[in-house]
C-alpha cells in the first residue's frame, strides 16, 4: 500500500502562497534580538510585535467566515497575499517601534487570512486525504521559513545594518504567483444563500480549541524567543543565534514532509501525541544545554515536534464543526492570535524580570496542556490510505 496525494496545480499555488508568508514568520521570529538591538527595546516591548502578530490572527479569524462567503477561499488568500505584501513593505520602512509594531499588525492580517483560506481551500479539495496532503504543503511552505531565516542570519553576519531587507525576497514571489498561477477564468464564485456559516459548537470542539491554543502558545514562546535563550545560555552573538535557529525550519520542514509518511499507520490524534512528546524532548535538551550545537539540536528535535500541530490541531477543530469548516478556522485563528499575541509577550514579561531561561519554563506547562486535550477530546478523523494513487 502506498500514502501518496495527487499534487496537482491547485495543491502547488496553495503552498507557494503558504511559503511567500513563511519567509517572513521565519525571518521575523528569530530576528528579535536585532530588532532589539536597533530599536533599543527591552524585552517586553519587543515581545510587543508578537502581540502584533497576534492581534491580527484574531482580527482575520473575526471575520473569516464573511470574506470566505463573499469572495471565496481562492479569492480571500490571493487578498491575503495583498495585504501581506502591503505590510511587509511598511515593516522593512519602520525605524522606529512605533511604526514597526502596526507594520507587523498589517503584515500579520495578511498572513493569517492566507494560512486560514489555504487550509481549509486543502481540506476541501483532498477531503479525506487532506491531513497528508496538508502537511506535505506545509512541508513545502517550511522552505520559505528556513530562507527567511538564513538570508536574514547571513546578511546580519556580513552586512549587519541592512538585515531586514532579507524579507523582501518574498515579494517577487508572490507577484510570480499572481502573474502565473492565478486561475485568470476561474468559476465565479457565488455566495450562499444562507449567508456565513454561523451558529454553537459543541463541547469536544472547545476542549480541541483549547489544545490548540496550548500548541500553538508553546510554539510561539520558542520560535520567538529560542534565539535570545541560546544567547543567554551560549553566548553566541545575535547574528550566529538566528543562523542556529534555521534548525527549527529544518526540523519542521522534515517533520511535515516525513512525519505523516512515518507515522502512517496511526489515527490523526495519535499522530499528533507523538508530535507533541517529541517537542518536549526537544525543549528539554534546548532548556539544559550550555552548548551551541546541542541547542542547535535540541532546535531541531523541537522543530519537528512542532511540525504538524498546526495542521493537526485545526484539522481536529474541523472534524468538530459539522461541516462548518469555514466558522471553525476563523474560531482556531482566534486561538492562534491569542496565544500569538499572549505567549511571547508574557514571556518577555517574564525574561525582563526571571530571566529568559527561568521565563522559559512556561513552555512545559503548554505542552503537557495541548497534549491532555487531545486526550481528552479524540476526534475520530477519518485518515484514509490510498493504493496506487498518483504522485
Amino acid at each position: 500500500m502506498t500514502h501518496k496525494i495527487k499534487r496537482d496545480r491547485y495543491f502547488w499555488t496553495v503552498a507557494l502562497q503558504t511559503v511567500c508568508v513563511n519567509i517572513f514568520l521565519g525571518s521575523f521570529g528569530p530576528s528579535q534580538p536585532l530588532l532589539r538591538a536597533d530599536q533599543g527595546t527591552s524585552l517586553t516591548v519587543a515581545g510587543l510585535h508578537g502581540t502584533a502578530l497576534g492581534i491580527a490572527s484574531i482580527l482575520a479569524g473575526a471575520f473569516n467566515s464573511r470574506l470566505a462567503h463573499r469572495f471565496g477561499r481562492s479569492n480571500s488568500t490571493w487578498i491575503g497575499i495583498a495585504i501581506f505584501c502591503i505590510g511587509l513593505i511598511a515593516f522593512v520602512a519602520s525605524p522606529s517601534v512605533y511604526f514597526s509594531i502596526p507594520a507587523a499588525l498589517v503584515t500579520g492580517v495578511g498572513v493569517s487570512i492566507t494560512i486560514n483560506n489555504s487550509l481549509t481551500a486543502i481540506n476541501g479539495h483532498y477531503h479525506e486525504m487532506a491531513p497528508m496532503a496538508l502537511t506535505q504543503a506545509n512541508a513545502i511552505a517550511s522552505c520559505g521559513y528556513v530562507t527567511g531565516t538564513l538570508v536574514v542570519g547571513n546578511i546580519a553576519n556580513n552586512f549587519r545594518d541592512y538585515w531586514r531587507f532579507g524579507m523582501l525576497i518574498a515579494l517577487p514571489l508572490a507577484a510570480w504567483l499572481y502573474l502565473t498561477r492565478r486561475e485568470k477564468e476561474q468559476e465565479v464564485h457565488i455566495p450562499d444563500e444562507g449567508g456565513p456559516q454561523t451558529g454553537k459548537l459543541s463541547r469536544e470542539y472547545w476542549i480541541a480549541w483549547f489544545g490548540f491554543f496550548c500548541m500553538l502558545a508553546s510554539e510561539f514562546a520558542i520560535s520567538f524567543w529560542a534565539a535570545a535563550l541560546v544567547v543567554d545560555r551560549t553566548g553566541a552573538t545575535p547574528a550566529i543565534s538566528t543562523i542556529a535557529v534555521a534548525a527549527l525550519g529544518s526540523g519542521m520542514a522534515l517533520g511535515r514532509w516525513y512525519g505523516g509518511r512515518v507515522l502512517k499507520s496511526l489515527e490523526l490524534d495519535q499522530q499528533l501525541k507523538v508530535f507533541i512528546l517529541l517537542q518536549g524532548v526537544g525543549f528539554s535538551i534546548l532548556w539544559f544545554s550550555h552548548n551551541l550545537q546541542l541547542s542547535f539540536l535540541g532546535i531541531l528535535i523541537a522543530g519537528f515536534g512542532m511540525s504538524n500541530q498546526f495542521a493537526l490541531g485545526a484539522l481536529r477543530g474541523i472534524g468538530f464543526s459539522e461541516n462548518r469548516p469555514d466558522l471553525a478556522i476563523g474560531k482556531i485563528s482566534l486561538a492562534a492570535g491569542t496565544a500569538i499575541a499572549g505567549s511571547p509577550f508574557l514571556l518577555g514579561i517574564l525574561g525582563d524580570s526571571f530571566g529568559i531561561s527561568r521565563a522559559y519554563l512556561m513552555v512545559p506547562i503548554l505542552i503537557a496542556l495541548s497534549y491532555f486535550a487531545v486526550r481528552i477530546a479524540p476526534s475520530h478523523v477519518p485518515h484514509k490510505i490510498l493504493e496506487d494513487n498518483e504522485l
